[in-house]
Formats: C-alpha cells, structure tokens, sequence
C-alpha cells in the first residue's frame, strides 16, 4: 500500500537521488581475500568450540574458517551450506553479537570477537557468485511432499527433501519466494538483490517447483494436500500483526511496520517512496529498528522509537540499538501509546511513562506527546491461518524437536511454530531437521 505524496508531512523525495544509493548500500563491505585471510588468523580453532554450540544450525566454525585460512573459501562455504542452506543471508541477518560472536573467547578475553559473521558471508558469497551448487540429487524416491511457505524454515525443508530424491512443491502467497528475507528486513542487510540470488542458487538442486499466489484456506486446505502429497510441511511464518486498540491507529498514516518494510523492500526506486518528517514507531523489536532506521534513511528528520518496557526488554540487540541511535533514532523506554491525535490526518501520538507495578505494566500517571505525520506498529505479529485440527502451542503451531505436529503427515517449522526466537538462523535450522523427519518417515526409517 502506496501513499499519495499530497498527504501532509508525508512526502517522496526528500533527498538527493545519490543519497538513496547511498543509505541502502550494504552495511558493511565484502572482505577481500586478503582481509579475510587476516581475519580467519585470530581464530583460535579451539576444542569444543563455544561459538558452534551458539550457532542454533551448529555449523563448524573452527573448521570452516580453518579453511579460509588455507586459502579455500569454497571448502569453507560447503561447511557452512552441510548445516545452514540459506548460510549467506544467514551471515547478514543473524544476531551474531548475541549468538556465535557472543560466544567467542576472544570476546571474553579481549572484548573483540572474530568477525565470525563477516568471514562466513565471505565464504558463501564466493560459492553463490560463482553460481557454483556443491550438491547433487539422490536417485528419485517417487515421494511428493508439499511445502507451503517459500520462508528460511520452507527453503531449507524443501532443499534437503530434494538432496535426499523426494519431489518438492512450495506454495507461497507471495510473488517472489524468500519470505522475510525477501519482504522482511531491512533493505541495506540484504542489498543488490542477494534474497532472490540466494534463492535462484538454492533452486539449483532440481526437484522443487514453486506454485507462487497460492494461499492455504483460500487455494487449498491442509486435508486437500494431505490427499495429494506424502507429506506436508508448513512454515508460513506470522502474516498476522497486532493492534494498539486505539481509536485512529486505522488511519491511512498509521501503519503496520511489516508493511513498510515490504514495500521498500519491493520498490525499484527509493526516491519515489514517501516518508514523514516526524516518524514515531512503536515497538522494541528488530522489525521496529529496521523501521527507524529505514525511516531516516529515507531522509525522516526526527525517528522516535517508543518501547512500552524497559531497554533490557527489548526484542531487538544492543547492536542493533546502537545502529539506530548512531542514524539518529531516539529511543524512549518505558512508555505506551495512550492516544492516538488526528483531524483528518495524524498529528500526535500521546504515550503515558509505566512502572513495574503490583498488577505488572503500570503506568505511572505522567503522559507526553510526540508530534508524528507517520506512525508505524512494530508490536508483533501473531499467527494467521492456522488450518483446524493443529494443536497449538502459545496460539503457534505446536511441533516437536522433529517438526511433528499433532496431525499425523504433517510437520511444521519457523515462526509459525511455538519453538524458537524468530531468527532467520533457527527458522532454517527447524526446516532442515524436518526434513531429515520426513525423509525418515517416508523411507521407513523413522524411530
């Protein structure tokens, strides 16, 4: 959903044409050989290494960057793809300050961790531009399995479906596969187009057909594929958003935060994008930051981002926090949207500060506005969809450590499911044990 650059305070090119290419250019740049052999050097290839135990795909990160270090970065990327398929936007996205950085005893002893994250994005980057594809198919096993949502957990459940022979078939609601990679994080972590080159690379296996503008309920029914596939996988993420419940959070310029990734994300040229002078976003999650700081770039002069907890509640990392105060966010903790004010168009968003009270979230009876012409949601999103006869779990898809759901055939992964944090890392990680689930099951081979 587009808006008209009439609307007042919210307008489309507010900077240079440059400007745009500028921003949205890749975060940080590719090492070069050179750079990565340097980097690969401070690696101590420890024993029991505690970066693989926080990497929730396991890869072998002592062994991958051992390989960089021996000058065979290829070797190093099929480490990487054994354990983690979609191991390039993995390298973009993942927390990793939190998860294999965080982890690293250099970051304990010198507070200066290898740079894990860059030297994986190295080794995948290499394979993938060389349109190289390190696996091959088994003999067909005639098995048919559907997958429904082209996400990380459905990507990575399909390519290990068909590196063991089955045939694959995803359906996807959307235009293009990659689910969040594609449509939902910010546009410089996954520049010049990487998500569909990701994809384009991954599809290399052979065996799997996409059926895009497919949606589960309105195309077909859990029970209809069911009678036509051997098995069934479902990772169709969370297409649901949460509400304020505020009178006029449904005005044209207040907005779910989703969906102004997406139509970034799905824009050929910035410039044209309109955006607000005062953007006010709600949330404290990583989908709130890309928000603020995509705000900014598109050159938003005051970006406030309002979290109704405390700093140490927030969703998103300090990493990441950090980013958005270094690009000029303001971030304000312990405060909720009270009010909404508009006349026709948005003019303010009332918060009140809160407590931890008797009761929990309280608050403390002193309120504040901030002056917005653009406000964006960023509170969660919630399940959407869910096909009847599913035991769910926290109102998610409820799934063993397998990806077996209630219902007999059917195994689901990835941020439908009650498991995990709703990482990119962990939604491949829940796809590909899956699929070594059904391959079991399909094969007679299952426990």
């Amino acid at each position: 959903m587009s808006h008209s650059t009439t609307t007042p305070g919210i307008v489309a090119g507010r900077l240079h044409p440059e400007e745009y290419t500028q921003h949205f250019d890749d975060l940080y740049p590719d090492f070069d050989p050179h750079e990565a052999m340097v980097a690969a050097d401070r690696c101590y290839f420890c024993h029991d290494a505690p970066c693989i135990t926080a990497c929730p795909t396991e890869i072998d990160i002592p062994l991958f960057i051992r390989q960089i270090q021996a000058g065979q970065p290829d070797a190093a990327a099929r480490t990487i793809f054994d354990q983690n398929i979609l191991g390039g936007m993995c390298a973009r996205v993942c927390p990793t300050e939190t998860l294999c950085e965080g982890a690293c005893v250099r970051e304990a002893a010198e507070g200066k961790p290898v740079e894990i994250g860059r030297l994986q994005r190295y080794a995948t980057d290499t394979l993938i531009a060389r349109n190289a594809h390190p696996y091959t198919r088994a003999a067909p096993t005639g098995k048919r399995v559907a997958v429904v949502g082209a996400g990380p957990a459905g990507l990575a459940c399909a390519h290990r479906l068909a590196m063991h022979g089955h045939d694959v078939i995803i359906h996807d609601r959307r235009e293009k596969a990659g689910g969040l990679n594609e449509y939902g994080i910010a546009a410089y972590k996954a520049a010049h187009g990487f998500a569909q080159a990701e994809v384009d690379w991954l599809l290399q296996i052979g065996g799997i057909t996409l059926r895009q503008g497919w949606t589960l309920g309105r195309d077909g029914t859990l029970a209809d594929l069911q009678e036509t596939y051997d098995a069934v996988f479902l990772g169709i993420g969370l297409a649901g958003v949460n509400a304020l419940g505020l009178d006029g959070e449904d005005i044209p310029t207040a907005r779910d935060a989703v969906d102004f990734i997406a139509e970034l994300r799905q824009t050929d040229d910035l410039s044209t994008l309109p955006i607000g002078r005062h953007v006010v976003v709600i949330g404290g999650g990583m989908t709130a930051v890309d928000a603020a700081v995509q705000s900014r770039l598109l050159g938003a002069e005051h970006v406030t981002m309002v979290y109704r907890r405390g700093r140490d509640a927030m969703g998103a990392s300090d990493y990441e926090l950090n980013h958005a105060a270094n690009e000029g966010v303001k971030i304000i903790t312990n405060a909720m949207p009270i009010a909404i004010h508009a006349n026709g168009t948005l003019r303010e968003v009332e918060f009140a500060y809160t407590h931890a009270g008797e009761t929990g979230l309280e608050p403390t009876g002193e309120t504040f506005r901030l002056p917005a012409d653009q406000l964006f949601k960023a509170i969660g999103q919630t399940l959407e969809g869910a096909p009847q006869g599913l035991t769910l779990d926290k109102r998610k898809i409820g799934a063993d450590r397998a990806g077996r759901t209630s219902r007999a055939g059917v195994w689901a992964g990835g941020d439908c499911t009650g498991g995990g944090e709703d990482l990119t890392v962990t939604a491949v990680a829940q796809g590909r044990d899956a699929a070594e689930s059904i391959h079991a099951s399909l094969t007679g081979n299952d426990a």
